[in-house]
């Protein structure tokens, strides 16, 4: 089943209480900001912390986002393991609750050829009934997608597009390239930095990190191309760019991305990894976060 994902979709912040505990009253909170701007969810990701996440706590956010968003806007959800057998079993329970489809992140840890990732996909989408979503993201899991291989998989009619977040337009062009006669496979655009380009040469959506702190300027890249008014989108992309470029600076995502959502007084928490930001970190992400978005 072929599933449409159009527009922003905003790769969700997983909030955690002064203990670290889920706090799922902020992440309602943080679900409807990023309704208010005209955004989609993808929750359960990276920078939803999903590699500190027990099962139990991914099936509370994906819950708790379906419900808040109540079928306003597409929710996906990321429901990668490293094992196949764990990938269906939690894909499973996700899907019970309701999302537009689901994305599946290449297992990591381990290197698997291409072949390898074919089958492990195709296990995973005969098994499933919601549509699944490639995620393609090799700095992180060490395993890489290659165009030849999501073509192959383009052709089961449970697999529904590709994220591709390996953060260069080569890759990106590669993959709409080489499903570009495929009709109803999407291409989703992952790196900020390229939302703009993304649109142009045909992806659907993005999936953006930085919405979470400027949600309304992320948007204004879609809004503004699928009104027609491609300067408009570009030079929205270009004032997105700058923010990512000097925030990415201080420090890596989805920490960055986080401190600077607390700066701003949004209660979501620290990161549960082993990431620490000194004084002067805060002083620059707080005075990039003031310029930015005023």
């Amino acid at each position: 089943m072929r599933n449409n994902i159009k527009g922003v979709l905003t790769a969700i912040v997983t909030p955690f209480d002064a203990e670290g505990e889920l706090n799922l009253p902020g992440l309602t909170r943080q679900v409807a900001r990023q309704l208010d701007a005209g955004n989609g969810i993808f929750c359960g990701g990276t920078n939803g912390e999903f590699f500190v996440l027990n099962e139990a706590e991914k099936i509370a956010v994906t819950r708790t986002c379906v419900e808040t968003v109540a079928g306003r806007a597409p929710v996906v959800a990321h429901i990668g393991e490293i094992s196949t057998r764990d990938t269906i079993r939690l894909g499973k329970q996700i899907a019970a609750l309701g999302v537009d489809a689901v994305s599946v992140i290449t297992p990591y840890f381990v290197p698997l050829k291409q072949s390898e990732l074919i089958a492990h996909y195709t296990a995973v989408a005969d098994a499933l009934t919601v549509p699944v979503f490639l995620y393609n993201i090799p700095a992180r899991t060490g395993n890489t997608l290659e165009p030849a291989t999501v073509r192959a998989l383009a052709e089961h009619p449970n697999i529904s597009g590709i994220k591709d977040s390996a953060g260069s337009y080569e890759s990106l062009r590669g993959f709409l390239n080489a499903v570009s006669d495929i009709d109803g496979f999407d291409v989703l655009n992952g790196p900020d930095s390229l939302i703009h380009q993304g649109f142009v040469e045909g992806c659907s959506a993005c999936i953006s990190g930085l919405a979470n702190v400027a949600p309304a300027a992320i948007n204004a890249i879609w809004s503004r191309f699928n009104a027609g008014d491609v300067e408009g989108s570009r030079q929205a992309q270009e004032r997105v760019t700058r923010l990512r470029t000097e925030l990415y600076s201080v420090a890596f995502s989805p920490a960055a991305v986080k401190k600077a959502l607390q700066i701003m007084g949004e209660d979501v928490g620290e990161s549960r990894y082993a990431v620490a930001f000194s004084e002067q970190q805060c002083q620059q992400i707080r005075q990039i976060v003031t310029t930015s978005l005023n």
